[in-house]
């Protein structure tokens, strides 16, 4: 058996304690930076995946505003225990976290670029616009930070296992679930994006679906938006099948750091 420290580096990185020593500074930044923002801003930071679980909560009684981050470290240490997976990670493994985020966050950026240039060379120009709410890049990163970890428990860490284990119990296949699996939550998670968090509507709600899909179908502009979130979603949830949640999360939120801050001209 391999026990070089590149090997323990590709099993320890998936671990649940690794995810959560990893993204433990970035769910509280985010958190802090949304509570301070949301003080001057009226919830303008907030992301939506993160809106709709909270209210989600909210309706079952539960409305501390620190609940749901908690249910992440719990939901974390608990599958580190059923596992029995030893609770140690080492500095090198969360660096060599962070570069793997770094790098797929790059590839996606890259994938985008390739799928617009297709877009445009069909004659289907990218035209899509997203109003931003946010005054400020401080605001603004903070909301990209809530996005990378709110979207990826909701659709990669709870959804796509649960949908997975849903085909298995009607005997379908297990490759043929997780592709099924894949895809769906996939198309779910570009879907979402064009169903307002505020807007009265659950996101699951076939009601949110239905408006989702016709506002897409009926907006050539939002084609591209929508085809690009279905290839990412595919990325984030094939990386969080074979590379873990921590990477996932690290990887989508310095994509959109890297898209909706740093490429971002102040012009």
């Amino acid at each position: 058996m391999d026990s070089s420290p590149a090997a323990d580096y590709w099993v320890e990185s998936k671990r649940p304690y690794a995810s959560l020593i990893f993204l433990l500074p970035l769910l509280t930044a985010y958190e802090w930076g949304a509570r301070w923002f949301d003080a001057d801003h009226l919830g303008a930071v907030r992301n939506g995946a993160d809106t709709w679980m909270k209210s989600w909560l909210m309706q079952v009684g539960v409305g501390f505003p620190w609940v749901l981050p908690v249910l992440i470290v719990g939901i974390l240490c608990g599958w580190q225990l059923v596992k029995r997976y030893p609770w140690r990670v080492s500095f090198e493994t969360l660096v060599g976290m962070f570069s793997e985020s770094l790098l797929g966050a790059i590839l996606l950026l890259v994938l985008g670029q390739v799928l617009s240039l297709s877009f445009l060379h069909a004659g289907w120009m990218p035209l899509e616009t997203v109003e931003m709410a946010l005054p400020t890049r401080a605001a603004t990163a903070v909301g990209f930070l809530g996005a990378g970890i709110y979207e990826e428990v909701l659709f990669r860490l709870l959804l796509l296992p649960a949908m997975f284990l849903g085909l298995r119990v009607m005997l379908i296949p297990r490759r043929t679930a997780a592709v099924i699996a894949v895809l769906s939550t996939s198309l779910i998670f570009s879907l979402a994006h064009y169903v307002t968090p505020n807007g009265g509507e659950t996101l699951l709600s076939l009601s949110a679906f239905t408006h989702a899909t016709q506002n897409v179908a009926s907006t050539p502009e939002a084609w591209f938006g929508f085809g690009f979130r279905v290839l990412a979603g595919v990325v984030f949830a094939v990386m969080f099948l074979l590379r873990g949640f921590g990477i996932t999360v690290g990887c989508h939120a310095l994509y959109d750091l890297l898209v909706g801050v740093l490429m971002t001209s102040d012009a």
